[in-house]
């Protein structure tokens, strides 16, 4: 399978990768306007479009096989730890609306009543007896009190605080986003891996069903080689033993079948069931060219490296909301209603109307060692980012290089097994006519069929890691995100 894999290598030391320190970090702030339509964007815009990249090829592409293809589209709806994942990218978005609600106004609309008897030997009840509603009209007692208002308190984003925090949070819910992508490719992946594992499995059961073939043939031929006379107890026996060996090997085989089956099912969302697959021949699968592209967009492409650069850009934003609560807060508080004794006085404007205008400016006094923890702490997260941002595209370079040269490697491995077992095919027929014809011993036979048998089990599985390093290969480049 042809890749990029020698020019990738030749590339990756020309472009470093440099993290942004915690001071860049902390300076990546979104337009005050921003929103999460505004902050999103789409995967095929961050890809060059000059330079062809495997990650930009759908799954739905990059596999051709129909049973396969029905696994994973039956995994994307049906996975239970995707279906957990969109309920968390549900509560980061219930928390982006939280943070834009929190710089708007709070505004309250409320009605009240209730009655008021003051003793007559108290301020309040001194001061009533002395007075009138009206002249002639004394205050009725009890006293009744009919309320209705409207009440806005509003923090005035001074420092930006309440914005940060919001923009924040908008990164965090898109690269929870970008977290549900990582994760459906590694579904994509371990789903066709799997699918390519049952059918290696099935491919092993097929040779172990030849080799018992053609070892109960030969022997039949020591049978009648003993019958004759022209041979020992002894070869009938070993061979016996070898049919009994793979017949046991057989039932190994299809224990994993169920178990690869079920890993299957348990991915997809469905209860135990067999599971449809193809009945191609196995050695004769190819899967598209892998192609890295730029280094730069390997950086863009997967969803772990953008995820961990949004947590990291938020992260700066939460050190300047935490800085920001050393500073004075503004809040304007108001409130316009209605206010009367008497409902029928109720609305009478503006004998019942009352309002209030107010604003208060608070700063931190005492208390600022309880922010000053706060600061330090957002400053010990962000650089926890900083590494983790590092961490994320060390890892993500590492699996490239590993898996594209696994995929090589394996391809030129599977090259030499074919020689290898037409050789051995060779030597097979060749000893079985030299012992029917008594110019060979049993032992030669019996070890020229168990070297074959082993070299077509060695080729299959080869074969499935091969394909299963192609197929890790296109998660690692960022493929079977969309």
């Amino acid at each position: 399978m042809p890749s990029s894999f020698s020019w990738f290598k030749r590339s990756v030391p020309d472009v470093p990768v440099v993290p942004p320190s915690p001071e860049e970090a902390g300076t990546a702030t979104l337009d005050e306007k921003s929103d999460v339509e505004q902050v999103g964007f789409t995967r095929l815009e961050m890809a060059a479009d000059t330079y062809e990249n495997s990650a930009l090829i759908s799954w739905r592409d990059f596999f051709d096989d129909p049973n396969l293809l029905c696994l994973i589209e039956e995994a994307m709806v049906g996975n239970q730890e995707l279906r957990i994942l969109n309920q968390d990218i549900q509560i980061a978005y219930n928390e982006v609306s939280a943070r834009r609600g929190a710089i708007l106004p709070f505004f309250t609309l409320g009605a009240g009543a209730g009655v008021d008897k003051p003793g007559l030997f108290t301020r309040e009840g001194a001061v009533e007896s002395q007075l009138d509603v009206k002249p002639g009209v004394a205050f009725p007692e009890p006293l009744p009190n009919f309320l209705v208002a409207a009440n806005i308190s509003w923090e005035i984003d001074i420092w930006r605080k309440l914005r940060n925090a919001r923009d924040a949070a908008t990164l965090r819910y898109l690269g929870t986003c970008d977290g549900q992508a990582y994760m459906v490719t590694r579904l994509v992946s371990e789903v066709a891996e799997k699918y390519y594992e049952l059918m290696s499995l099935d491919n092993q059961m097929q040779i172990l069903d030849k080799t018992i073939e053609i070892q109960e043939q030969s022997l039949e031929l020591a049978k009648a080689r003993k019958a004759a006379g022209r041979d020992t107890e002894l070869a009938v026996q070993r061979f016996q033993a070898e049919v009994r060996k793979n017949q046991s090997e057989k039932l190994i085989i299809l224990q994993q079948i169920v178990e690869v089956e079920n890993r299957i099912n348990f991915l997809v969302g469905r209860y135990p069931q067999p599971v449809m697959r193809s009945t191609s021949s196995f050695l004769d699968l190819n899967l598209q060219p892998l192609c890295a592209g730029l280094p730069a967009q390997i950086l863009q492409n997967r969803p772990d490296v953008r995820q961990a650069e949004k947590e990291l850009s938020a992260a700066g934003l939460d050190v300047k909301v935490a800085r920001a609560r050393f500073y004075p807060s503004l809040i304007v508080n108001a409130g316009v209603g209605y206010n009367a004794f008497n409902a029928k006085y109720l609305f009478s404007t503006p004998d019942s109307l009352i309002y209030n205008v107010a604003g208060d400016l608070v700063a931190p006094v005492i208390n600022r060692s309880a922010i000053q923890a706060d600061y330090l702490t957002a400053n010990a997260q962000q650089l926890q980012c900083v590494y983790n941002y590092q961490q994320v595209i060390l890892n993500a370079y590492t699996e490239i290089v590993n898996r594209l040269s696994k995929v090589e490697n394996y391809q030129a491995s599977i090259e030499i097994k074919k020689q290898q077992l037409a050789a051995l095919e060779a030597s097979v027929d060749s000893a079985t006519k030299l012992f029917q014809n008594a110019r060979a011993e049993y032992v030669e036979v019996l070890l020229a069929q168990r070297d074959m048998m082993e070299a077509r089990m060695v080729l299959i599985e080869t074969k499935q890691q091969q394909l299963a390093a192609a197929i890790t290969a296109y998660q690692a480049l960022g493929g079977g995100s969309f």
